[in-house]
């Protein structure tokens, strides 16, 4: 960056793809000369530099030794590499935010690209890499909201929920719930009507989570009566807890539940 000359920005006339305005990065560390392109806001933003920087004569270039003008100075001399960082502090501070360094914003740049479902092929161009391998790196996280929920739910799996070894009907209860009550663990829970279900996060709402409760064909009596009662206490907690926890489909399908416990109820309280 601190290479950019006066003349880094180069128009390509046209209406195809490739028409509008590019960057000239000068050769890297890794000895590539490449063009990238810019949008409105880097152009002004440029045009913005190009009017406030410090004049002065041309200095001579660090890498070909010939006289160029640069487009970021300070009293006339090229931008130094510690003038930047401080500078990149600053703002970083008054950001709210930790130290910073200038790479972590190229790869910020680069993980928002991948983010944004740029191909590999166009990643390396922009980034001046020559192999795929130096930009497969950034596609490690396609998407953050996503991979955050998902090492989330895989943490909270592996210790609520490990898997059986071979030959084991199921874990003992205190393993998956940690010794708390059953209703209050941080599982997707489903009372049924001999007993209860615990779901980890990962594996999803059950579609079959009370679905004999819903179901046409299900009839009930009133010796069942003190069991449906007790389930729709247990409902009504989990809607609670699910409410709570930010799970607003799970709290639904609780509150789907005690609409329907009453109906049954009801039925058989009127024989």
């Amino acid at each position: 960056m601190l290479d950019l000359e006066l003349d880094c920005v180069h128009q390509v006339p046209g209406h195809g793809h490739g028409h509008g305005h590019w960057l000239k990065i000068p050769l890297g560390k890794l000895e590539t000369e490449r063009m990238v392109p810019i949008d409105d806001d880097v152009l002004g933003l440029i045009d913005h530099i190009t009017e406030i920087r410090s004049h002065g004569r041309p200095i001579p270039h660090p890498r070909y030794r010939r006289r160029a003008q640069f487009l970021f100075t300070h009293h006339g001399r090229r931008l130094s590499q510690s003038a930047v960082r401080h500078e990149l502090n600053r703002a970083a501070q008054a950001a709210g935010l930790d130290h910073l360094t200038p790479h972590q914003l190229r790869r910020t740049y680069a993980t928002a690209l991948v983010n944004a479902g740029v191909s590999l092929q166009a990643l390396m161009a922009l980034l001046g890499h020559v192999s795929a391998e130096m930009s497969l790196r950034y596609g490690r996280l396609f998407d953050t909201t996503v991979r955050a929920e998902y090492e989330r739910a895989l943490d909270l799996a592996k210790q609520q929920a490990r898997t059986p070894t071979t030959g084991a009907i199921s874990l003992p209860l205190a393993d998956i719930t940690g010794g708390a009550d059953w209703k209050n663990t941080p599982l997707l829970k489903s009372r049924l009507a001999g007993g209860f279900c615990l779901r980890a996060p990962a594996q999803h709402a059950c579609p079959y989570a009370n679905i004999c409760e819903h179901c046409p064909s299900f009839h009930t009596e009133p010796s069942s009566l003190p069991i449906l009662a007790a389930q729709r206490v247990d409902a009504e907690a989990l809607a609670r807890d699910a409410e709570q926890r930010g799970w607003i489909t799970e709290a639904q399908r609780h509150q789907r539940l005690i609409a329907r416990l009453d109906t049954l109820i009801n039925k058989a309280q009127a024989g």
